[in-house]
Formats: C-alpha cells, structure tokens, sequence
C-alpha cells in the first residue's frame, strides 16, 4: 500500500523544507513525495536528487496552493493510490506518525482527512481544530485591534473549551496537515481552484465533513512553524481577503444552514466530552 505526499514550493526556507521532506520520508511504508514548485525558478530542483522517492514538478508560475497540490492529487487518483498527505513546507514529525494514521485510517473506512496534534517549535499548542468561519468572526480575527474581543471569539471558533487530549469529528482542519483517503476526493472533489490561497482547506474539509468523518487525532503529534504571513504582508492579506469572499459567496454569508447545524452539533459534542472528564 502506497502514500503519496505533496508540498508546495514557493522560494522556502530550505532547511526547513528538507526537515519536512525527511520527515515525510522516514519511514517504512511505501511512500512518494511530489514537490510541485510554483517558484519563480526551478533552484530547488536539486531536492529532487535526495531520494529517489521524490519527484519534482515545476510550474513555471504560481499556481497557488490548491491548484498546485492537485496536480500531485491527480496522479495519486491515476496510479490508484489509497492515502494522500498534504504537507506544508513548514511542518516536520517524528517517524512513527504516518504508521499511526494510516493504521487508524485502515481501521476506520469513515474518515477521510485525519490530523495530528500539532504545537508550535516552542512547544505551545496549535488550536487548529475549528468552526466552520462566519463572516463577522473573521472580520474580529483579521482587522478589530481588540484583544478583548479577538480573544472572545478566538475561544469559541478554535474550540479553547476542548482540551485537545480526545479524539474529534469536526469540520474545519487545518490544511498543514491533511492525510486525505482517495476515494473520498475522487467523490467530492479536489480543492476548489478558483481559490489560490487561503480558505481553500476549509471549503475541502467541509465538502469531505459533510460526507465522512474528518479527525483531529491527539495520539500523535507534529511541529508546524506557522508564520501566518498574511498577518504581516499586505498581499497576502488581500489574496485572504479575496478567497474569504469567494468562499461566502459559495457557501453563504448569513444563511448557512450547514455551517449553523455543524458547528452547534460540535460544541455539543465537546460538551459532552468534558462532562465525562
């Protein structure tokens, strides 16, 4: 049984890439990593000479994060391959990790993304299981200067109330991270390529969520850097800008039926999980 795995280029840090790329690599598994490169050159062109595992495909442009990572989507859907994982440029693990999901995922055909435990380099811990977005949520998050406020939110929609120790089915993974079952994107689709970058996981995870069950799985974990850029560069922000209102206007600024029945049903699930505790 083969894994395939994607990371997408775009003028890295290359020692941390390469800590992503060994990380992937070391294993016992069957594994093939692409590295699908929307730099403005092919210099990273040499990585592919690390291990014959690897394949590097130059773009030649900038595709975008979605776009790019389907490319390598594609060729896991045409050799057959049963698991995919979208990795960022910036995460690293210890082996054992992929043995982990995948066993889970062989033992649970009803998951269709799954992801690990995820800290920063530093040892904090990373909220990344979240609630489907709502508009005026992500107008807090990006552009009230209000920590009050920011933080008011920022504890509903990264479910602080979880203690991130239990296994979860919840609608919005991170997309560092996204250890995917074929079959279900043969289902219900690849990431949405009218959306180059950001919000582009959200809009897969919920298509998958609606379907099947996506995980936060707690018994591994990862390390993911986490610069969030579009905080500190103006372009970036208007390319999360530009993807947030593409993305409400698919799926719903106000009357989100779907959004609205997920969401409570996961804060009542976590409820539940800490009344247990």
């Amino acid at each position: 049984m083969q894994i395939n795995g994607s990371i997408v280029l775009y003028n890295n840090d290359v020692e941390l890439l390469k800590k992503a790329i060994n990380s992937f690599l070391n294993t016992e598994l069957e594994v093939k990593l692409y590295l699908i490169d929307n730099s403005p050159t092919d210099n990273l062109k040499y990585l592919s000479s690390i291990d014959p595992r690897i394949e590097y495909i130059f773009n030649d442009a900038n595709l975008g994060f979605g776009k790019a990572h389907n490319v390598a989507i594609r060729k896991s859907i045409e050799n057959e391959v049963k698991y995919h994982l979208v990795l960022n440029p910036d995460v690293y693990f210890e082996k054992s990790v992929l043995e982990e999901l995948c066993g889970y995922m062989q033992s649970h055909h009803d998951v269709a993304n799954i992801i690990p435990k995820t800290f920063y380099p530093d040892g904090r811990l990373q909220y990344l299981c979240k609630l489907l977005p709502t508009p005026a949520g992500l107008v807090v998050r990006r552009f009230i200067s209000s920590d009050k406020l920011i933080k008011k939110v920022n504890k509903k929609y990264e479910l602080r109330d979880f203690n991130y120790d239990k296994i979860l089915n919840t609608p919005f993974l991170s997309g560092c991270f996204m250890f995917l079952r074929v079959e279900c994107l043969k289902e219900v689709g690849l990431f949405d390529e009218n959306i180059f970058m950001y919000m582009e996981d959200i809009d897969l995870n919920r298509r998958l969520h609606k379907k099947y069950k996506t995980i936060f799985y707690p018994n591994v974990s990862i390390v993911h850097v986490h610069a969030q850029e579009s905080y500190k560069r103006k372009a970036l922000l208007m390319s999360h800008v530009k993807s947030a209102v593409y993305y409400f206007n698919k799926w719903g600024w106000f009357f989100d039926g779907f959004r609205k029945n997920k969401n409570k049903e996961v804060i009542r699930l976590i409820k539940k999980i800490n009344k247990k505790l």
